[in-house]
């Protein structure tokens, strides 16, 4: 969509304001509202910003970032294909956007531009991501100041789809006017727990996707008087909330003309490729890292348990659902195009651009070391014991924010990949997180989460 196109339906549709939104390094969407008439020429001027909101956390604090003071701005620069009419909110629209430097160029501390880039990695190889994502949210109410579930539905009970019809007919539509290609609704493990699923694309509209997702339904869970939580671990003694992410990669083949998922093989166990394997390798590999990326609050650890099918362990199996990697089983009929992987330790806390990114960061460096994953795992790797677990090269995954963050601090290629400014803030982001939660009880811990996700 161009600039004159975007004019024309803010006109007609009578838009006042045009929100600019971002993912921070705390996985808080924010951002800030142009009034219409404004919007021609914020378009390509953009909307200024400290640079210190990169070293804002997710429970409203500083972090301590050097070059992020009250000194200095970006630009928040639109993407114009992101552009939606909100239909949740009144005479509401929203982009996505880009940072970038007063000169014009991308900032380093930009988690989109950082996805940009590995994605461009990729094209150098001549391979595409696609990518979809799990979403799952719980429907509540505030009462006496605590949130209780909507309702008390069990996992895939066709009760919870009639306790929350309206609501989730409402949610599905305003995803529908927006573009969004839905694939599966239904409920989950916990009381009013909910899943949508969303048909894969390119990497970066999928993490644009996820955005956008959490916005619409929490905006329309408010419109029923609801509140819709994203949190990893909302409810202590409930199911937790994953946002499981499904990526292939896809190219042109010598001396073949059409696109190919370079997953599949049909000659190989379960489909799965070699290039698959080894990007099962790479993850495998960097996943105690990736996890300060995917898994990226306090709150995620409190998910990430054995036998709860969260996964716990860096394993990977044919549809097992406790090994950190599944391979889902091929459709018949779609048997190449249905063939990927599922990250099953992420959640929404996570950055989306940073989680997408780095998981094929990482995936890429397995393709290019050609990192054997070892065996698949036919069995709940929680069920062997710590010396078979030794034996088999399989490794607890993190027990806390901080664990993961020692380790993401140890990892040359992840680090490489974010760069150093975004890197750094980060890290610095989510310490304070861990640090700010550390003498806070369970409970005062997923009260807050539950609201900021």
């Amino acid at each position: 969509m161009n600039a004159h196109e975007i004019i024309e339906q803010t006109q007609a549709a009578n838009i006042r304001l045009v929100r600019f939104l971002y993912c921070d390094n705390g996985g808080i969407i924010r951002g800030k509202a142009t009034h219409a008439y404004k919007l021609a020429s914020r378009l390509h001027e953009g909307i200024g910003q400290t640079l210190a909101m990169q070293a804002f956390t997710g429970v409203e604090t500083l972090a301590s970032v050097a070059e992020m003071g009250p000194v200095g701005e970006f630009r928040l620069m639109p993407d114009p294909d992101t552009f939606v009419i909100l239909p949740y909110l009144p005479n509401t629209a929203s982009m996505l956007c880009d940072m970038f430097q007063l000169d014009g160029q991308p900032w380093g501390a930009c988690p989109r531009t950082f996805l940009k880039r590995t994605i461009a990695r990729l094209a150098e190889q001549g391979l595409q991501a696609e990518v979809g994502v799990e979403h799952e949210f719980y429907l509540a109410r505030s009462v006496n100041g605590q949130y209780v579930p909507a309702d008390t539905s069990g996992c895939y009970s066709s009760i919870g789809l009639d306790e929350q019809a309206t609501v989730i007919d409402a949610m599905l539509a305003a995803l529908e006017v927006q573009g969004f290609p839905i694939e599966l609704f239904h409920t989950e493990l916990g009381p009013a727990q909910q899943e949508i699923s969303l048909r894969h694309a390119n990497a970066l509209h999928a993490a644009d996707q996820v955005c956008r997702v959490r916005e619409t339904i929490r905006g329309v869970a408010r419109l029923s008087h609801l509140y819709a939580s994203f949190a990893p671990k909302p409810f202590l003694d409930q199911g937790g909330n994953g946002a499981h992410i499904h990526v292939s990669l896809w190219g042109t083949p010598q001396r073949e003309r059409a696109q190919q998922n370079l997953f599949y093989d049909a000659s190989q166990p379960g489909g799965l490729s070699q290039m698959g394997l080894y990007f099962v390798g790479g993850v495998l590999h960097h996943l105690r890292a990736l996890v300060a990326l995917t898994c990226a609050s306090p709150n995620s650890y409190r998910r990430l348990l054995p036998h709860f099918w969260s996964s716990a362990y860096g394993a990977y199996g044919f549809d097992n659902r406790e090994g950190a990697i599944r391979i889902p089983s091929l459709f018949y009929g779609r048997e190449a195009e249905s063939s990927n992987l599922e990250l099953k330790c992420a959640d929404h806390s996570g950055n989306p651009y940073l989680a997408i990114g780095a998981l094929l960061a990482a995936g890429l460096d397995g393709i290019n070391q050609c990192i054997d994953p070892g065996q698949a795992q036919k069995v709940d790797p929680g069920n062997y014991s710590d010396r078979e677990r030794e034996q088999l090269g399989i490794r607890r995954l993190p027990l806390s924010l901080d664990e993961a963050l020692d380790e993401l601090e140890r990892d040359t290629v992840l680090l490489d990949a974010l760069g150093p400014l975004l890197a750094t803030s980060y890290i610095a982001v989510k310490r304070a997180e861990a640090s700010f939660f550390s003498n806070k009880t369970p409970e005062e811990e997923t009260l807050q989460h539950f609201y900021k996700y």
